[in-house]
């Protein structure tokens, strides 16, 4: 199974934009899904993950009050909604799905992976 990102693009300092992933197997379920990140020549790095229930959402530091995310589970999509973007947000956005509960922030907790989005912030 794999996710399929969109949404991505060229966008300037302050500005906003929504991403969108789903996977591309219809009755694929999963507990957990997130949002990670990786800038060129940096570490792939949290920014957020939500629950199954969508009752329970984490956020690393640095997007955290900017970016929310949320699902739809009849459409079996999240969504990383952002805001007040900044140039460092510039990185390429890597949707994620694991089985389980915890360990929310650790990117080798998940098992299924996206291609990416490329998000670009101009100054």
């Amino acid at each position: 199974v794999q996710m399929v990102e969109s949404g991505g693009g060229l966008v300037q300092a302050g500005g906003s934009l929504r991403l969108s992933c789903t996977p591309n197997e219809r009755t694929f379920k999963t507990y957990t899904r997130g949002w990670f990140r990786q800038a060129p020549g940096q570490e792939r790095e949290f920014v957020a993950s939500i629950s199954w229930s969508g009752g329970a959402s984490d956020y690393s530091n640095s997007v955290k009050g900017r970016f929310t995310i949320s699902r739809d589970n009849a459409k079996n999509t999240i969504y990383l909604q952002m805001t007040s973007l900044k140039p460092d947000d510039t990185a390429v956005y890597y949707c994620a799905a694991k089985t389980g509960v915890g360990r929310v922030k650790d990117l080798n907790e998940y098992d299924h992976w996206g291609q990416g989005t490329l998000v670009t912030v101009s100054s």
